[in-house]
């Protein structure tokens, strides 16, 4: 629970820090420019208001690494969710809008979090799992965005360390293998998901992890 807020709290900071011109800028996220990244940054911010305000009574059927579900391809950008916003991050016209809307929804969804049971069972996407596994699983939704948000910034801190750590280990049993230990948390995260190309070294190290690559996470 700690970590979520932690790790939250930096990806906003970083956006609120952000200079107008960097919203034109390119993400690590396919087809997506900074401003569209932080839209879907607010939806997000949403679905975690709306996960922990919908108990479940049956018992969990995920936890924080099997809520994660593994596509066959890598994303194209042309999805039509992916499409949609797109357009909403072009109506919000102004950069301090959407940090205004983030700020307003991201503070929100923090402060749910931090109020929430642990233990409460929550239904979210069909399944069920607990608000403590579920906001374990948004650690490594939030370290994948900001490193997608300071792919081309390099002078934008990047993501916490803890969080880049748990996100690895959460990768890692998704995988079912651990990545070599040359790789840094950062380079693990960016070549298992897909986004960025494992370099000729990187692929001989990863032996046979590097045929389940990239690990495309929805």
């Amino acid at each position: 629970m700690d970590l979520f807020s932690r790790s939250w709290t930096a990806l906003r900071a970083a956006v609120a820090e952000l200079p107008d011109e960097d919203f034109a800028q390119p993400s690590g996220c396919t087809g997506w420019l900074v401003r569209d990244l932080v839209c879907h940054l607010i939806i997000d911010a949403q679905d975690v208001l709306i996960t922990l305000v919908t108990p479940a009574e049956t018992e969990p059927t995920r936890d924080a690494v099997t809520y994660w579900e593994v596509a066959e391809t890598p994303p194209t950008g042309d999805d039509p969710l992916d499409a949609l916003t797109v357009r909403l991050a072009a109506a919000y016209e102004e950069p301090w809008l959407l940090k205004f809307h983030l700020d307003d929804v991201g503070s929100a969804a923090g402060r749910a979090a931090e109020l929430a049971d642990p233990g409460l069972r929550v239904a979210t996407r069909d399944v069920v799992l607990t608000a403590g596994d579920y906001l374990s699983a948004y650690v490594l939704e939030w370290t994948l965005h900001h490193l997608d948000l300071v792919a081309h910034l390099p002078d934008v801190a990047g993501p916490p360390a803890e969080g880049l750590a748990r996100s690895r280990e959460m990768l890692e049993k998704i995988a079912g293998a651990a990545f070599p230990a040359s790789f840094s948390d950062k380079d693990a995260l960016l070549v298992g998901t897909g986004r960025r190309a494992p370099t000729d070294e990187e692929k001989a190290a990863l032996r046979e992890l590097a045929a389940k690559l990239p690990l495309v996470l929805g």
